[in-house]
């Protein structure tokens, strides 16, 4: 239910320019986003604010044409959003968060326990293959948000992930961030599905 999908995959990118203000307190549910002026890029489960400096890129499964993930990345690092189906009123986080670190022990990795924003979250180094077709050891930071029948998933990579104590420019972009759940009906821990709008231009 909780893979990482492989990085052959085609990227679509949004360009999108804007920036957050330091007091958002979310992520927040579709049926309370805030009136806070912010345009959101709408992705169907996702409403994502633009970051000054950054490209939202979409990663699309070449086989299906589903996206996976949405990215806000730029030089620095990257915010790897995606969100999942949740019971009502659980802590799916909790259940999710010893499987992510296991699977990322299994893979050659190590995953560690921090407290933020956010309470709970990993500090991972996680093996990758590079282009070149050397491995490397990639470090990243797993924050889970428990919302609406939903969990949200960030994960950050590069500096934010590194140095947590000064990517507060990168959190206040996470916790604005709206997840659209919907109505219909859904097996925990299925993935929401994200579209692509309509002026996404493919990566050469």
């Amino acid at each position: 239910m909780f893979r990482r999908k492989a990085s052959s995959e085609p990227d679509e990118a949004v360009e999108v320019e804007g920036g957050v203000p330091d007091d958002v307190d979310g992520p927040w549910d579709s049926d309370e986003t805030p009136d806070d002026g912010l345009e959101r890029v709408d992705l169907g489960s996702l409403r994502v604010p633009p970051r000054d400096g950054t490209e939202l890129r979409l990663q699309v499964d070449e086989n299906t044409g589903e996206v996976q993930s949405a990215m806000l990345a730029a030089e620095e690092g990257a915010l790897e959003l995606r969100a999942f189906a949740a019971p009502r009123n659980g802590d799916l986080w909790t259940e999710v968060r010893p499987q992510i670190a296991a699977d990322i022990s299994r893979h050659g990795g190590t995953a560690t326990e921090r407290q933020g924003r956010w309470g709970t979250e990993l500090v991972c180094q996680m093996q990758v293959v590079l282009p070149d077709g050397n491995q490397a050891m990639q470090p990243s930071r797993i924050i889970g948000v428990n919302g609406a029948r939903w969990l949200l998933r960030a994960t950050f990579l590069g500096q934010p992930a590194t140095e947590p104590d000064g990517a507060q420019d990168w959190e206040n972009a996470l916790a604005a961030v709206v997840v659209h759940r919907g109505t219909h009906a859904m097996p925990v821990g299925d993935a929401l599905p994200l579209t692509l709008p309509d002026d996404a231009q493919r990566l050469s």
